[in-house]
């Protein structure tokens, strides 16, 4: 989804386009899958928007912008195909969650990330609504954002973890802090190191469900290896870090939808943030390092 409004840095909208740059679906397809480019869901030219209040900002041409991915979201997921949707900033997740919800709200998510993303328009200090996309999906905050597909919450709370956060607004912070959503923060990641983490978070996210949506920024990633995002915050997830998480991921088989975000071109290096993004798509598709089919011998 070619979408900026959600945030205050122009490029990111041609996140999308980066990513097939570096030829995404050809390197699924070398993995065997068979992949259906559904093609961008544009959002409109930010100079010829209404802004709007001031906590909401663009609120009325995000909502349309999420009203169509939504129902694109639902085709595919009727279609009995695996939705992948590239953003574009956070806030396209209003519009996966509002097609996914389509068959209920009962899932997980496993939200990677450096933000909460948990603000809401009472708490918010930017009113960018790229940063209140999980509390929405929840069910908190501006009940058009939350109603957006169907009323309430299109997941879980206590199926929901976040993983690598390591930026939160003070009341954001409080939200999370009262609410069910587990939080991984780098620090427990430095503390337990990543398998242990991505293996709790799966447990939690996939408990007594059938369907968990994977969100990752590529901001979670350090800014040393993905310069290439809006709201860089350093002491991310190293390369392997994530590597592992997403080889993690594909050996549980409990990913059942997923989307990448936050990918801006305008302020990558030779498109090096959108290769990592790929990178790490084919290590969540299957990508091994090392295939054995038989003994390994000295």
């Amino acid at each position: 989804m070619t979408m900026d409004l959600g945030q205050t840095r122009r490029g990111v909208d041609m996140g999308p386009s980066a990513i097939r740059i570096a030829r995404l679906d050809e390197r699924l397809a070398s993995l065997g899958n068979e992949v259906e480019d559904f093609g961008n869901i544009s959002g409109p030219d930010r100079s010829a928007s209404k802004m709007g209040p001031e906590n909401l900002r663009f609120i009325d041409e995000v909502l349309e912008v999420c009203a169509r991915t939504g129902e694109m979201v639902s085709q595919i997921v009727s279609s009995g195909y695996f939705p992948l949707i590239l953003g574009g900033d956070q806030s396209v997740s209003i519009g996966t969650f509002a097609g996914l919800s389509a068959k209920g709200s009962k899932r997980g998510i496993i939200w990677v990330d450096a933000h909460g993303d948990f603000n809401t328009d009472k708490t918010t200090p930017s009113g960018n609504i790229h940063g209140m996309a999980l509390a929405a999906v929840l069910g908190h905050g501006d009940s058009r954002l939350v109603g957006l597909g169907r009323p309430g919450p299109k997941a879980l709370e206590r199926n929901t973890v976040l993983v690598g956060g390591r930026s939160f607004d003070d009341e954001e912070a409080e939200l999370l802090a009262k609410s069910d959503v587990t939080v991984f923060t780098m620090k427990e990641i430095d503390a337990m190191g990543m398998r242990k983490v991505i293996g709790k978070a799966i447990d939690i996210a996939s408990r007594g469900v059938k369907e968990v949506h994977l969100s990752f920024d590529v901001d979670a990633v350090d800014p040393r290896e993905a310069p290439g995002t809006g709201t860089p915050v350093v002491g991310g997830l190293t390369y392997r870090e994530a590597q592992l998480a997403m080889e993690t991921l594909y050996d549980s088989g409990v990913v059942t939808s997923a989307e990448f975000v936050e990918v801006n071109p305008i302020l990558d290096t030779a498109n090096h943030s959108a290769e990592l993004a790929v990178e790490l798509l084919m290590s969540l598709f299957g990508k091994r390092i090392l295939t054995v089919r038989g003994p390994i011998r000295g």
